[in-house]
């Protein structure tokens, strides 16, 4: 037995569960997973804005059923996506093949991969996985080791205050399920400043803060100013010292 030569992973076990019992439904665009369907063309094309996606080296960490990483790859990049729930990652292969993508899917741990592959990615993505770990800061710290020196990073996770706590109540069962299970506990949701600042502690730097405002009544999701309930954030690690 060699266990003790790999730390456990950042994951919650019971936060896996909860995504894996649901996976066979995550391309349903009417099902539970609707606001991910609406949010997600806001959240590529974001991408797509910031960071050459022709060619480039993707990582797209706790990648769910692939929705984002498919939209990167029709985009043009190389991505190669990871998920610790054995059933998204079973579906989002699937997915694939029938959208015709080679998309490089992974049942493995972001630290794992951080540790055989370090600065082996030009972008890395992140989306609402840091509210459903137990140590978000060390999670930060892991997506800056998968980045090269002037790559980006882009993190999207829900503000901690009463209007997103509202909002997600109010907003029905996805984004319900956005929040850790049980209570749900409002104390793992993440301000922008923390996020902030566990980032510059990790070595990457605050480019750009945007709001996502989505309408579940509309079916209209659009970036904003405000960052008071969903938010993406994007970083860049510093170039090495020539």
């Amino acid at each position: 037995m060699h266990n003790h030569a790999s730390p456990a992973p950042n994951a919650d076990p019971g936060e896996l569960g909860k995504f894996d019992a649901v996976a066979a439904r995550f391309w349903d665009s009417h099902g539970e997973f609707r606001p991910l369907h609406l949010l997600n063309p806001v959240r590529a094309r974001y991408i797509g804005a910031r960071a050459a996606l022709a060619g480039a080296r993707l990582l797209d960490v706790g990648c769910g059923g692939g929705l984002l990483a498919e939209a990167l790859a029709t985009a043009g990049a190389h991505v190669t996506a990871i998920d610790l729930a054995p059933g998204m990652i079973e579906v989002a292969r699937l997915h694939a093949a029938q959208s015709r993508l080679a998309i490089d899917y992974r049942l493995c741990d972001a630290q794992q991969l951080a540790r055989a592959a370090p600065g082996a990615f030009d972008v890395v993505t992140c989306m609402e996985m840091l509210e459903h770990v137990p140590d978000p800061a060390a999670m930060v710290v892991t997506l800056a080791a998968l980045v090269r020196p002037g790559g980006a990073v882009f993190v999207s996770t829900l503000n901690r205050n009463l209007r997103a706590f509202l909002q997600a109540i109010l907003a029905g069962e996805y984004l319900l399920r956005l929040l850790p299970r049980g209570t749900p506990e409002y104390e793992r949701l993440i301000r922008p400043a923390e996020l902030a600042r566990w980032a510059r502690a990790a070595g990457l730097t605050l480019a750009e803060l945007k709001g996502i405002e989505l309408n579940p009544f509309t079916g209209r999701a659009a970036l904003s100013a405000d960052v008071a309930v969903n938010y993406l954030a994007h970083f860049a690690r510093a170039e090495s010292a020539r």
